[in-house]
């Protein structure tokens, strides 16, 4: 059932998001920016940026739709959780499976493990990805922070939007480089080419990708990866871009590459502030055996660092 408040500002200050989100508790930031966003949220009757600095006397309407019913199957599902509280799991997600269900993937992802371990998780507004604040794509593995309720969303999102996380990606790439590391700015949208796919383009979202060179074989280079944004494909499109595409993508790679089950891309550590406590918390895991298994190849041929 959807809900209703009329809100009159007294001597209040503030922008619009915090003041609403301070008056009805049950409303986070992040879920006030989307109400705003789709017209649920009116100022006067006139609709206003989250930004706004609320005003007294200002008239503030808030209309909160019924969340869209969950309607995912919990499926018992082998989970690897490195990290769980109250507030968050942080799990190390293996190479092919789906974040959560989409058109193509109406099941077996890891949202549907995440029910069957837990109903404990952050709702969402589109119903279909509860505790999900952040994701990688099927084929690349390694660690995800996960929501267990409407504050830790609030926070392990606001600390994405402000980069105060840390996400560091293992990539096996195509290629040798000249220098130790380096960093690519480019922005990325959606390839108006191929609607399937990411480019570096002009009118793109900002997107920063930072790497660093650990070892060089005959033909493909091992690095880190650290993201200062998180735009969809970042790592893979922008390693494409300065023509190092990472070994087995394939949509920015190369035909001719290392056998495997799709790009050797892994997220090795993550770091981030804990909600409730503020705790500094950080994990790293290895990658899979696969990725091993062919860094153990690379490394029998010829170095050239």
């Amino acid at each position: 059932m959807a809900n209703s408040y009329d809100l009159r500002v007294h001597d209040e200050k503030g922008r619009l998001d915090k003041y609403i989100s301070d008056k009805i508790p049950d409303l986070s930031r992040t879920r006030v920016k989307e109400l705003v966003k789709d017209g649920n949220i009116l100022v006067n009757s006139k609709k206003e940026k989250v930004s706004y600095k609320v005003q007294e006397n200002d008239q503030i309407f808030v209309s909160v739709p019924a969340v869209k019913p969950l309607n995912i199957k919990p499926e018992d599902i082998p989970l690897d959780i490195i990290y769980e509280d109250a507030d968050v799991i942080v799990v190390n997600k293996p190479q092919g499976m789906v974040v959560h269900p989409s058109a193509g993937h109406p099941d077996h992802t890891l949202v549907n493990a995440l029910l069957y371990h837990t109903r404990n998780l952050a709702d969402s507004p589109e119903g279909f990805r509860p505790g999900i604040v952040h994701r990688i794509d099927k084929d690349t593995s390694g660690l995800l922070m996960i929501a267990k309720n409407a504050k830790a969303r609030e926070s392990l999102e606001d600390q994405l939007a402000h980069k105060t996380n840390k996400r560091q990606y293992l990539a096996i790439v195509h290629g040798n480089f000249g220098e130790d590391d380096g960093l690519v700015d480019a922005p990325i949208g959606r390839n108006p080419h191929d609607r399937k796919k990411m480019a570096v383009v002009e009118n793109g979202k900002n997107a920063i990708t930072h790497f660093k060179v650990l070892e060089q074989f005959k033909g493909y280079s091992l690095i880190m990866c650290q993201l200062e944004t998180g735009r969809t494909h970042q790592i893979r499109v922008h390693m494409a871009y300065i023509g190092h595409p990472v070994a087995g993508d394939p949509l920015y790679g190369p035909r001719k590459t290392l056998k495997g089950k799709g790009q050797f891309l892994h997220a090795k550590v993550l770091g981030f502030e804990q909600p409730t406590t503020h705790e500094w918390l950080e994990f790293q895991v290895n990658p899979p055996h696969i990725f091993e298994e062919r860094l153990s190849e690379l490394r029998k041929k010829q170095v050239t660092k």
